[in-house]
């Protein structure tokens, strides 16, 4: 059994797509970000950085394990089950590849220019010019990448798509008032987003 720590973001939503891809028996947890609950003795024990998500699986080899961040915990599981992350060779680093694009591009800079256009008391136009022009060439990254191949790392699914799939999601729905246009013109990136949302694993983590 693993419990997952998890709240009603695009981080949250990556490893609840892989724990329904893998079948695992889990209970899932919530952190309420609202009110503060990442900062409680229980949760920081297990996070220290005070962010969702985070797991504990009690059926690891030496007894229950914890694992925070997102990323790590997709490579964790993955591992661990052997599926979505190749054992060894090229495919294997280029799947690392774009997950670790996903961790340090794409997710900080859509989550900053949602911040700057959602939730900033005072707005700042050098800001928003600056993650707007980021997450279009990020995106741009990604539609490219897609039009030489079936799915981020290859030919084969995998954590580097299950990674960026919630946070293409939110560019086209939470952040849709300034980057719908520019997806539009994005056909690989759109071709790719149908066919990874059409998953029924991917629908139930994305619930």
């Amino acid at each position: 059994m693993i419990s997952f720590y998890t709240w009603t973001t695009p981080n949250g939503r990556k490893v609840a797509i892989l724990l329904e891809e893998l079948g695992l028996a889990y209970e899932s947890i919530s952190v309420n970000l609202g009110r503060n609950e990442q900062f409680t003795p229980g949760f920081l024990a297990i996070s220290p950085n005070n962010k969702i998500p985070a797991i504990v699986d009690h059926g690891a080899e030496g007894g229950p394990l914890s694992v925070f961040e997102s990323g790590a915990i997709l490579t964790y599981l993955a591992e661990r089950h052997g599926r979505f992350l190749p054992a060894g060779g090229a495919a294997r680093y280029k799947t690392l590849e774009w997950l670790n694009w996903q961790m340090g591009g794409l997710g900080p800079m859509l989550g900053q220019l949602g911040y700057f256009e959602k939730f900033a008391q005072e707005k700042s136009a050098a800001a928003s010019a600056r993650f707007l022009a980021e997450a279009d060439r990020l995106l741009s990254v990604m539609d490219k990448r897609l039009a030489e191949s079936r799915y981020l790392a290859g030919d084969e699914y995998s954590i580097a798509d299950i990674a960026a799939y919630p946070w293409a999601v939110t560019a086209s729905t939470f952040l849709a008032e300034v980057l719908a246009e520019r997806i539009g013109t994005k056909p690989a990136l759109l071709r790719w987003m149908e066919l990874v949302g059409s998953r029924p694993a991917v629908q139930r983590g994305m619930r």
